[in-house]
This record gives structure tokens, C-alpha cells and sequence, in this order.
């Protein structure tokens, strides 16, 4: 079992790098970007980056439809690509199940993707506020942190998930890249 995690980490590390070399460095018409551009844009960038990834086990595991169809409904939609459809099936979801962390993280996630970067936060620290140790809404937390220009904050929850994850966890490891991804793009950019 542990074998079979390290080598779904160290195969996922293996894709991130292999994404991130084949980007290349920044085209001229970035460099020519004015910060307001930049800001305005990193939030579009953001969306490529590996732990958008660990979303993508949304349809697997539990039967969801069985426990709760709005939440199975959100899930599929989330899976879909349909942030705001996700939205508006996982709210009445969570106002229901208000002690789950999972829908709280599901709808941080929703609202990211959608741009409504207030409404992520606030959804991501109730997962947290509910589950302390909750390794996806850190890792997502994180990106969101970067998202808005914050790697400091983002290192906050990166060392969250370094004291959480006792063997290697794709969300310590996608934060991990997408923070390096952060890092190389800033120092593209320069002062």
C-alpha cells in the first residue's frame, strides 16, 4: 500500500515536470505585460497547475447520489468542468450537511475556478474550521494564496501539509510544484 502511494506521488511529480518543461520560458508578449496585467491574469494561469489535478478523483468512491444527490450532482458537475452548476447544486448540499469538510472544500474549489476568489477562501477555512487537518482544502488554500500574489501564505500550508502527511501525499507534493511554478514565473517577470 505504502509502495503503491509513493509510486502514484513520484509518477505524478514525473507528469508536473514534464508539463512545466514543455511550457517552456515566457513568451515576449508576457514579458511585456504591465503588473495590473499580470495580477489580472494569474488567476487564468493558476488553473493549469498540478493540484487542480487531485480534483479530478471527484466521481470515484463513495455513492454519493445514495447519501446526498445534490452533493453527487455537484461532484459530477465539479468533474465537468460547470463551476457555477457546481455551485448551485453543492450550496443546498452544504447548508444541510453543515459539519462537512469535503463539501466545504468541493465549494471553495467551485468558487475558485470561477473567480470568486472571497467566496473560495471563506469555504476552504470552514473546511478547515471543521477539519484542521484536512489535506485538500490546505493544498487548495495554498494555491489560492498564490493565485492572489501571496507565497508566503501559500508556505503556510504547504508546512501544514509537511507535519500532516507522514508518507508522501499528493497534496503536500502539487502544492509543492505549483509553488515552484509560482517561483520561476516571478523571477521571468523580474522586479
Amino acid at each position: 500500500m505504502i509502495h503503491a502511494t509513493a509510486s502514484a506521488a513520484l509518477l505524478g511529480v514525473m507528469v508536473a515536470a514534464a508539463t512545466y518543461a514543455a511550457i517552456g520560458p515566457a513568451s515576449q508578449e508576457q514579458a511585456r505585460r504591465t503588473p495590473a496585467d499580470v495580477v489580472a491574469g494569474r488567476a487564468t494561469e493558476t488553473e493549469g497547475w498540478p493540484i487542480c489535478g487531485a480534483m479530478e478523483s471527484m466521481t470515484a468512491g463513495v455513492d454519493w447520489a445514495r447519501l446526498d444527490p445534490d452533493f453527487a450532482a455537484g461532484k459530477k458537475l465539479l468533474a465537468a468542468g460547470d463551476w457555477t452548476g457546481a455551485i448551485a447544486a453543492l450550496t443546498p448540499a452544504a447548508l444541510r450537511d453543515a459539519r462537512n469538510a469535503d463539501l466545504q472544500l468541493h465549494l471553495g474549489y467551485a468558487y475558485r475556478r470561477s473567480h470568486q476568489l472571497d467566496a473560495a477562501f471563506r469555504h476552504y477555512r470552514q473546511a478547515l474550521t471543521l477539519n484542521p487537518r484536512h489535506r485538500g482544502a490546505h493544498a487548495h488554500m495554498g494555491e489560492a494564496f498564490l493565485a492572489i500574489g501571496q507565497p508566503e501564505r501559500a508556505q503556510e500550508h504547504l508546512a501544514a501539509l509537511e507535519r500532516i502527511c507522514l508518507i508522501a501525499c499528493e497534496e503536500y507534493d502539487g502544492l509543492k510544484a505549483a509553488m515552484a511554478a509560482d517561483r520561476a514565473r516571478r523571477l521571468a517577470e523580474g522586479p
